[in-house]
Parts: structure tokens; sequence; C-alpha cells
């Protein structure tokens, strides 16, 4: 038996959902902690792509109980479409569940994201606009409403008749936008909820029970480290904990139960949305890179900004979560270019740092120092083993591993189940001495 963590270590889009599936072969529960359906993970399976939000890619192999626990986000609409996509692909997905005590992105929230960031102009934040940062801002007004809330028509419509008094006044009042009704808005969620009652529960005791019969339990993380609520680079951030210690607070599974935490990074960096990014590529050799590795968002389809991998946002990921260990995604990318940068230590007012900065703030300033090494020129997407990888691509993934202090477990040189290069399952070694 064995709980595992995977975590992001960058701005999200490293390409979880991928390592997420290639662990899912040996856990029997695989279960997202944090985040709504603002996350997007797009995993292939043969010759067909499957793109989920809220529903982990566990269940893409039968027999998973795949669950979106008590600390994510769920929009009722969303979720019931996502679920009859699947079956209508011949997905089995009823072992899936979903916590009672999940918030609810309700409509409003989607309405109230969309009216900020357009009132922010220039200085918005680069939302999904998909309502999550407003259910997560209601769940810590205590004013939110959950899972259980839906399917007690008395309750819901009172807890309703409360939050849009609130809520009219901020749209009459701020936004100039007509107000909604407690009739409107349960007619809107209504189609959703005979289709989504099936599959709520009480996930916590569900994983209690588990981890207690010693099953392997996946947790994996939406978004990344560089996003969380508190280690981000704040305010372009998300409104939940994406590091590892979110596992925790988002299943009610305590911290001594987890074995072991694994961090995806991609062989170079991505950001989407405004934030500051020291090795962005404003050039060819960024475009280069969008272009091979189709860096567009998989839930808002906006192009990712581009850049060499940042050794020190690795380094801090890895102190932040307590990282075992990393998988270095999408190598192949790499694969055509004769030079490759990777940023070792930035240079600030004049002195160098190791470590993200604590004052964010300072991130504009910060220069990467970069360290430059031969690219491979080889194609590494029929590598299989370590060994058949070009001497040049070893290097930098040991460079990689030597900057961050972390092993690197696991190699993705391509988008299939079978394009990948496991050194460690994280399952087979993370079982704590009795």
């Amino acid at each position: 038996m064995a709980i595992v963590v995977v975590v992001g270590t960058q701005w999200g889009d490293e390409a979880k959902g991928r390592v997420t599936d290639l662990l899912a072969r040996e856990a029997d529960f695989v279960v997202r902690y944090q985040g709504g359906n603002n996350a997007g993970h797009t995993v292939i399976v043969g010759e067909e792509e499957f793109k989920l939000h809220l529903i982990p890619s566990g269940i893409l192999y039968p027999g998973k109980c795949c669950i979106m626990a008590a600390g994510t986000v769920i929009d009722p609409l969303f979720l019931a479409d996502e679920l009859e996509g699947l079956e209508k692909r011949g997905i089995d997905v009823s072992g899936y569940r979903v916590s009672g005590n999940a918030h609810v992105v309700m409509p409003y929230h989607r309405l109230l994201d969309r009216l900020e960031e357009e009132r922010r102009g220039r200085d918005k934040i680069g939302t999904t606009c998909r309502g999550i940062g407003p259910a997560y801002v209601d769940k810590a007004a205590r004013c939110g409403i959950r899972m259980y809330d839906l399917f007690d028509a008395r309750r819901l419509r009172s807890r309703l008749e409360r939050v849009l008094t609130d809520k009219n006044a901020l749209l009459t009042g701020v936004y100039n936008h007509p107000a909604l009704s407690v009739d409107g808005v349960l007619e809107e969620i209504a189609p959703a909820l005979p289709k989504i009652r099936p599959y709520v529960a009480d996930t916590a005791s569900l994983l209690s029970q588990a981890a207690a019969e010693r099953r392997n339990i996946l947790f994996e993380g939406a978004q990344g480290t560089f996003l969380d609520l508190d280690y981000g680079t704040y305010p372009f951030i998300t409104s939940s904990h994406p590091t590892a210690g979110g596992a925790c607070l988002g299943t009610g599974i305590g911290p001594s139960q987890i074995d072991r935490v694994m961090g995806v990074t991609k062989a170079y960096t991505t950001r989407v949305g405004a934030g500051a990014f020291p090795t962005e590529l404003n050039d060819e050799v960024g475009d280069r890179i969008r272009e091979k590795g189709h860096e567009y968002g998989t839930t808002t389809g906006r192009p990712r900004r581009c850049g060499w991998l940042d050794g020190v946002l690795l380094r801090s990921a890895v102190m932040i979560n307590g990282l075992d260990a990393i998988a270095v995604t999408r190598l192949d990318i790499l694969d055509e270019l004769d030079r490759i940068k990777i940023c070792v230590r930035y240079q600030v007012n004049g002195r160098e740092i190791d470590f993200f900065p604590a004052d964010v703030e300072a991130l504009p300033d910060c220069q990467p120092i970069y360290e430059e090494m031969p690219g491979w020129q080889e194609d590494t997407s029929g590598a299989r083993t370590y060994e058949e990888l070009p001497l040049n691509a070893r290097r930098y993934l040991e460079k990689i591993g030597e900057l961050c202090g972390a092993q690197v477990a696991v190699v993705c040189v391509g988008p299939r189940r079978h394009e990948a290069i496991v050194l460690d399952t994280m399952f087979s070694s993370a079982e704590k001495p009795a």
C-alpha cells in the first residue's frame, strides 16, 4: 500500500494528466484534491484523445475509483456533460465519486468571474472565467453552496435566497447587471442534478477506509506550485492550494499517511496568462517550442508563453512540496534544438540568488543566469529505456536532477502511454517500513 501525491512544479500545464495516467496503472484510487474545471488534463489512449476537467484521468482504466474530493469546486452542469461525454465514448464512469462537501460553482459565480475580469481591463488576472475564484471566495466567506445542498430542495432554496441578496446588490450596484432570481438559478442547474446525484458520496470516509485497507492511492493536483494561493506569484495565481500540502487539506488524509511526492516539470517552462516569467522566450525559439509542443491551453485554448527550463523555480518547488522525485515531460519537443539553455540562478539588484524570491514583486527584476548545453538533435520518441536516450539528452536530465536535488523518476518522450521511460513507479518503492 502507498499514498502518492503528484504535483505540478511550474505554473501548471506540465502534463500532469499524462503522468497521472501513467502512475494510475498501479493505483486503486485516483483523487483530485483541489481546483475545478479551470484545469484540463489531456490524455491519449491508443488513437483517442481525452480532455478531462472534473474527472481524474484514472477513469480511463477500468476498475479504478476516481474521486473529486472536498477541496475541489464542482460546476454541476459541466460535470453532467463530462460524465455523459465519457459514457458516449464507451468509458465506464461507475467508479467516479464526488465529495458531498465539495463546494458548487453556481451560475452567478461564472457571471461574476467574467464581469470582474472585464472590469479589471488591462490589469486582469487571466482567469478562465469558469467561476472558480468566486466559488472559493464564497467558501471562505461561509456563504457557499455544497454538493449535499443541491439535493435538499428546501435547504437549497433557503441558502440561495440569502446569498442572492448580496450577489444581486453587487450585480446591480457595481456592474449594472440585471438581478438574478432564485427560480432562474434553480431552473438553470436543475437538468444536471439527477445526472450527478448517484456519484455524490462521503469521500473522506471512503479514502480513510481505503488507507486502512492498505490500498494504493494517487492524489493529483491541478495547476502548479507557483499558482498556489500562498506560494505562487500573487496575485496571478489560482484560488486553492495545488501544492502537496493541499492534498491533506482537500481529502481528509493526514500528512503522516503520505508516502511519496512526485513533481512534474516540462523539459522547458510555460505559463498561461499574466505574471512575471523570467525565462520567457519572445523569439523564434519560443515560437518553435510552442508550435512543436502544441502549447495551447486545454481549458481555454489560449497560447502558452514558452521559455527555457527554470531551475530556480524547480528547486523552490522541490523545497515547498518536499518532492521525492520528478517526472520530466515533453523532452521530445527539444529534439531539434542544437543548443539548450537552463536557468541555474537569478541575478537581482547586483546579487545572485538560488531560490525563488519570497517577495514576488521582485520577480520582474530577476534576470536568469543560464548554463548552455549542447542539444542532441535526435528523435527521442522511440526510447523506452534511459540508456536508449541520446547522451546529451541524458546529460540534460542529469543536470535537471542535480539542480533541483530530486531524482528523475519518469521521462516522457511523447503523448501516448507507451512513450515514456519509467525509472521508479513511486508505488513499488513508496511503502514505509513497519
